[in-house]
């Protein structure tokens, strides 16, 4: 015998109702103006944070905790920075991307 109780047939499409509601509550915070730049924003502190740590390894420079009490007038004190490492990949990012555009604008003129 199929379920044709009516307070039955209620509590499923309460149920039902309740799911869907929190479905719909799910998706829209997901896509939630403030949530997607929450989420783009701790993507971002997280990929930077494992660029300074790559680019730091690959120059030489060892990563070290700082504390709040730290004297920022002090913090280079054991080791200052080299800044050539730096300057020689900037200007390296530099030449490569002209060297970039000017191809670009060579294949439009073709």
């Amino acid at each position: 015998m199929p379920d044709t109780d009516p307070d039955e047939m209620e509590r499923r499409i309460a149920r039902t109702r309740a799911e869907l509601a929190r479905t719909v509550d799910a998706i829209a915070d997901r896509v939630s103006p403030k949530r997607v730049a929450e989420r783009t924003v701790a993507d971002v502190k997280a990929r930077a944070g494992f660029l300074a740590t790559s680019v730091g390894d690959a120059l030489g420079f060892a990563a070290r905790p700082v504390s709040v009490e730290d004297d920022p007038d002090r913090l280079w004190d054991d080791e200052p920075p080299s800044l050539a490492p730096v300057l020689i990949g900037v200007g390296a990012v530099l030449v490569v991307g002209a060297a970039i555009v000017m191809w670009r604008r060579r294949r439009r003129r073709s």
